[in-house]
């Protein structure tokens, strides 16, 4: 969605639980759904953890439960719920939640959502691992990601990110699609 700015700082958030959880993943958890890193070539880099995926059938998106669901809903939605009750009118869908990683020395390169749900959607980050390598840019300009803030991104505008460093970026990443557009 096209907030006006580069980026929203929606505050700090606890994300002990939800980050020791995602850790605690195996690595065949974070292959079972490539359709991000098949699809778009831009996440070559990445692997995901998806807990709901939108089918694209815009203006009446169906969203499914994936396979990450089941393994991390009970400490994942709370955290959404309570970044929504925050920030955002109520009463919306969360389109797409998964955790997803950016592997050690990969990248994300510049680009612009353009599905129709893209667009009408809030895209929110909660970081859980970073390092001093990793670059996250919107609109040609850095954008703060720091460990426990969550933070909507404007996906509107020209956005990447790099991981030079030597461990991976792992961010739980959601849409929030509010009332006023879901109708």
């Amino acid at each position: 969605m096209d907030i006006g700015v580069q980026n929203r700082d929606l505050g700090a958030i606890d994300v002990h639980q939800l980050r020791n959880v995602v850790l605690a993943q195996d690595n065949a958890a974070w292959r079972e759904n490539e359709h991000r890193q098949r699809a778009y070539d831009v996440h070559h880099d990445t692997e995901s953890i998806v807990l709901l995926f939108c089918e694209e059938r815009w203006p009446d998106p169906a969203v499914t439960r994936e396979a990450g669901w089941a393994r991390l809903s009970d400490v994942a939605f709370p955290l959404m719920n309570e970044i929504i009750d925050r920030g955002y009118r109520p009463g919306g869908i969360i389109l797409r939640a998964m955790a997803a990683k950016l592997k050690a020395g990969g990248r994300i390169a510049p680009h612009v959502d353009h599905l129709p749900s893209f667009r009408a959607a809030h895209r929110i980050h909660l970081p859980l691992t970073t390092n001093p390598g990793v670059r996250f840019t919107v609109d040609g300009r850095p954008c703060p990601m720091t460990v426990g803030r969550a933070i909507e991104i404007n996906n509107q505008k020209q956005h990447s990110v790099m991981n030079a460093g030597t461990e991976d970026r792992i961010s739980f990443i959601f849409d929030y699609l509010p009332p006023s557009e879901a109708a």
